[in-house]
């Protein structure tokens, strides 16, 4: 069983920065793939980020070039940078981790992960 929590959501300015990070419990987090996915009011969950276990990224369009997604082996720890704030991010922001798949994979689709976090809100304002 894994268990995320995230952390690091807040208000900020459009233009502004923010980093969101998520912690996992268990000894074997190098061998997960992690993601970023968000959810705005009254629409549905889609993603943002991935980074696979060698650190290959993957990136939503919407977000490509203002985000940057990084892990922590050491500290169990996934991070996402948000950079150049838009008010379409505003979302509570959600990390996720599936175990077991080969080295070099991400994932962008919600169901491929079985591991999610509670969520953590992200508002920017105008």
């Amino acid at each position: 069983q894994v268990q995320l929590v995230e952390s690091g959501g807040g208000l900020v300015p459009a233009g502004g920065s923010l980093r969101v990070s998520c912690t996992a419990s268990g000894r074997t987090f190098s061998s997960y793939v992690m993601g970023w996915f968000r959810q705005a009011p009254g629409k549905e969950r889609e993603f943002v980020a991935s980074i696979s276990q060698s650190g290959g990224v993957y990136y939503a369009d919407s977000v490509k070039g203002r985000f940057i997604i990084s892990r922590d082996n050491a500290k169990n720890t996934v991070s996402l940078q948000m950079n150049s704030l838009k008010l379409e991010d505003t979302a509570d922001y959600y990390c996720a981790a599936e175990p077991g798949r080969p080295p070099n994979w991400v994932l962008t689709v919600a169901r491929e992960y079985d591991y999610w976090g509670q969520g953590t809100e992200v508002t920017v304002s105008s």
